[in-house]
């Protein structure tokens, strides 16, 4: 049966998972303006909040490829009509990943001083992201838990309850943030940046069990873990692996990103933690798209529907350079504001407004490269989008922000770097796409 691609059900999904999917960076935009606004060494606080949110970033789209694998393989399914043969499997992928989670936890604990020495972080900075990290940590095992289950709603081409998860999530880390950052006279004592972490952890937390009650009372999909393993555990693991490598290669360019940013100074990193979070927050408005991307064209693969697949890319180019320009436009709009809202130090202001502008004109150049990014994994070409990201890292970023910092131009070094790696992660994937269902649309 053919399915027809339009602008309401793409925005059906994508809206929902735009909003859900700016849930990980709202919590740490929040933590970024409640901490860079702390009378106590506000630009200290905001370098350590930045440093470990690159770092669990890291830790977060490593571990978190569960979710495009497997929304991957139920959308697939669901496309041939065959969803009764995979119903174990998300069970089964959390057990894994939250194990993993657990054994991470175990083993960065106790090393979190020197890790953040390899950031460049030392004295009050290296204290404080010590004390960030030892407490937002135990927020991941609950973190992964959610983004599974996000990967089951998605391969059913659900998006919405995703969406309610995370706007609970982020609403209850706004005033958990507040309450415990700065404290409340008489009955709760100011935590400073402990608040800020304590805050992230039991949001996270409260995600994950509303997480679970929506699985198990809006889907056929099972919570408890049932062996043997699934027929496409196998499938799952792989495509986790190459996507394991993926990131691996993306948080090299943010590691090195960050690294370079600490080495000019603390008011450089501050302004970088400011730049990196609100283009974080970008990528995943714009993911938005990207999500629609992959539910779609993983149940359209799944149906073999080619033709709808080439119209589904081609909408969703559209859709998704117009959001980036609508978002550029309102940066530029509200340019000044912006940073005031994270930092009132002069010196961190003054860096930020220097590359802000960048941020906003990569905006639409993201939004072609996300938008492919998300439809090559719901088509399981996992190996593909390996192999490019670590083109696109080892062979662009890395020698051109070596280049840059040579010439010592600093932030607009990194971020000119990280341009020409969007640029060199995004056209690749058009062309192979083409490639690789042009023909097959001509016979469907």
């Amino acid at each position: 049966m053919s399915t027809s691609i339009n602008l309401k059900q793409i925005n059906k999904l994508a809206i929902p998972a735009l909003i859900a999917g700016i849930s990980e960076p709202i919590l740490s935009l929040t933590d970024t303006a409640i901490v860079g606004n702390v009378q106590h060494n506000p630009t200290e606080s905001l370098a350590a909040v930045g440093i470990v949110t690159t770092f669990l970033s890291m830790l977060i789209w490593v571990f978190g490829q569960t979710r495009s694998a497997i929304s991957s393989i139920i959308s697939q399914y669901l496309g041939a009509g065959k969803l009764n043969e995979v119903k174990s499997l998300p069970a089964q992928a959390i057990v894994i990943i939250t194990s993993i989670s657990v054994f991470i936890i175990a083993l960065t604990y106790p090393f979190a001083q020197t890790i953040f020495k390899l950031y460049n972080a030392s004295d009050v900075i290296l204290q404080y992201c010590v004390e960030y990290y030892r407490i937002r940590i135990f927020g991941f095992p609950f973190t992964l838990f959610t983004i599974a289950v996000f990967g089951a709603f998605r391969g059913l081409q659900n998006t919405y309850y995703p969406m309610v998860i995370a706007i609970t999530g982020a609403v209850s880390n706004i005033i958990l943030d507040i309450i415990l950052v700065y404290g409340i006279d008489n009955i709760i004592p100011a935590m400073h940046i402990k608040g800020a972490a304590y805050a992230s952890v039991l949001a996270q937390l409260f995600m994950a069990i509303i997480s679970a009650i929506y699985l198990h009372k809006k889907t056929s999909i099972p919570l408890r873990a049932r062996f043997p393993f699934n027929k496409e555990i196998k499938t799952f693991m792989v495509m986790v692996v190459n996507l394991f490598v993926r990131t691996i290669a993306l948080n090299v360019t943010l590691y090195f990103a960050s690294s370079f940013a600490t080495s000019y100074g603390a008011q450089y990193i501050a302004a970088y933690t400011i730049a990196i979070n609100i283009w974080f927050l970008g990528a995943f408005l714009i993911d938005g798209y990207a999500s629609a991307g992959n539910i779609l064209s993983g149940k359209l693969l799944g149906g073999k529907q080619y033709k709808q697949l080439i119209q589904l890319s081609n909408k969703l180019i559209i859709y998704g350079i117009i959001v980036g320009i609508i978002m550029a436009v309102l940066g530029a709009i509200f340019y000044q504001p912006i940073g005031r809202i994270f930092s009132s130090d002069e010196a961190v202001l003054n860096q930020f407004y220097k590359i802000f502008w960048m941020v906003l004109a990569m905006q639409p150049i993201c939004a072609l490269a996300f938008i492919f990014d998300g439809m090559f994994k719901g088509l399981g070409k996992m190996a593909y989008l390996r192999n490019l990201l670590l083109f696109a890292t080892f062979l662009v970023f890395v020698p051109f922000l070596l280049l840059f910092n040579y010439f010592n131009y600093q932030l607009y070094g990194i971020f000119m770097a990280l341009t020409l790696w969007i640029i060199a992660r995004g056209i690749p994937l058009i062309i192979k796409f083409r490639k690789m269902f042009m023909p097959l649309s001509k016979n469907s």
